[in-house]
């Protein structure tokens, strides 16, 4: 693996003279292909910038592997590959090949990860860099545009069989990660294909950062329902301009409606991303944490019990409290539910929140991104229980770093 920075500019010969016509015409034939048409359009864009051929990798649905959208080919493995570098680092890769380079490129939308492109090239200037990387932006907005639509790519990143509440419960998340130049949010939720009653909603509106757990009684297919009429809720409500304590009370009314003696434990925050100002509303739920310096501040964002969500008409109040608190730059909030730390190893022992929140900081210290601490933090809490979840264990993540604008 060769280390990369942008090589210097070099005006372009010949063999990658720019072709606007063509790549005009590819751009508007990239508007009607088909999701199972992009490893040939990829092929095509990278020939018309002078580059070779394009190969696009996506990650699976946990994190594991990187598969090829062109079905002869087969996976690689995110944590023992050049291309699983790429994906992890998020910065471009070169290796040496037959007849050549093969340059990884990430493919990011926005903050989110999607996986990997394969570009190969006879040589590398700062040209064929600089158009890599335009090759790699270009065919992450398509992805992303096109699987809205496509069993065919969902199904392409799955590698077993999802049951019915996990189908439902991912067609309402949002992407794993977010993020604007001021905070960033991330999120994972195991086991990844039989999840039930756990969720996370994450949106940016303006300067502010709505985020979201839930956790919602049992785990089959009623539990699912319970939290997607939450999320729907919660969503309709915000969407309108409700506050913070309206989005709770909207969420109770509509489980008390449609799914009554059914409710759902959960966190609701809005996070000011100009000013670092934290408001947050606890049902029934694992208090936030607040990590500063490297270190968990110990009941910093803990806050008077409030019954769980969907028992308006029965315990919860008139309205619901709103805590607030002032972040400073760098703090994370971590939010989770308690598959987390009840995972237990083969003698009975828990993961604990220790183990866990030690593991979010260690990882953080050693420079991984917050997307990266969670992916490594599902696998450890995984291994640790023999990759057999007694409970959904769900994380969301997220950082105010206005020093990034």
């Amino acid at each position: 693996m060769i280390a990369v920075s942008d090589p210097p500019d070099a005006s372009p010969g010949p063999d990658i003279a720019f072709d606007e016509h063509q790549l005009d015409k590819l751009m508007f034939e990239a508007q009607t292909a088909l999701p199972v048409e992009l490893p040939a359009l990829a092929d095509r864009f990278a020939s018309s910038l002078g580059l070779d051929t394009a190969l696009i990798y996506l990650v699976d649905l946990q994190q594991q592997l990187l598969i090829p959208l062109d079905e002869a080919l087969k996976p690689l493995p995110v944590d023992r590959s050049s291309a699983g570098w790429a994906y992890r680092s998020v910065s471009p890769q070169v290796v040496e090949a037959d007849e050549g380079l093969i340059l990884w490129m990430p493919l990011v939308d926005g903050a989110e990860r999607l996986g990997v492109l394969a570009i190969r090239t006879a040589s590398l200037d700062g040209v064929r860099m600089r158009r890599g990387r335009i090759l790699a932006h270009l065919f992450a907005m398509l992805i992303t545009s096109k699987r809205a639509y496509s069993d065919w790519l969902a199904a392409r990143t799955r590698t077993a069989y999802m049951q019915l509440p996990a189908e439902m419960l991912r067609a309402f998340l949002p992407p794993r990660t977010i993020g604007t130049t001021r905070c960033v949010s991330t999120a994972v939720l195991e086991p990844a294909y039989d999840i039930a009653g756990d969720a996370f909603d994450h949106s940016v509106v303006k300067n502010i950062l709505h985020t979201m757990i839930l956790d919602a009684m049992g785990h089959d297919l009623t539990a699912g329902l319970t939290t997607s009429v939450a999320m729907a809720a919660a969503r309709n409500a915000r969407r309108s301009g409700a506050g913070l304590a309206d989005v709770v009370n909207s969420v109770d009314q509509a489980l008390t409606q449609w799914l009554p003696d059914h409710f759902s434990t959960g966190v609701l925050c809005r996070l000011d991303a100009e000013t670092g100002r934290l408001r947050w509303v606890n049902c029934g739920h694992p208090p936030p944490l607040l990590i500063r310096a490297e270190r968990v501040l110990a009941h910093a964002l803990d806050s008077p019990p409030q019954p769980p969500i969907g028992l308006a008409g029965h315990l919860a109040p008139t309205a619901r409290e709103v805590h607030e608190a002032a972040l400073k730059p760098g703090d994370r909030v971590l939010l989770y539910t308690d598959g987390v730390v009840e995972a237990r190893d083969a003698d009975g022992a828990e993961f604990g929140l220790e183990r866990f929140t030690d593991f979010i900081i260690r990882s953080s210290a050693a420079g991984q991104r917050p997307a990266e601490v969670l992916r490594l933090l599902t696998h450890a809490i995984l291994e640790y229980q023999r990759n057999q979840l007694r409970d959904d264990a769900t994380i969301l993540l997220f950082e105010w770093r206005p020093q990034h604008q």
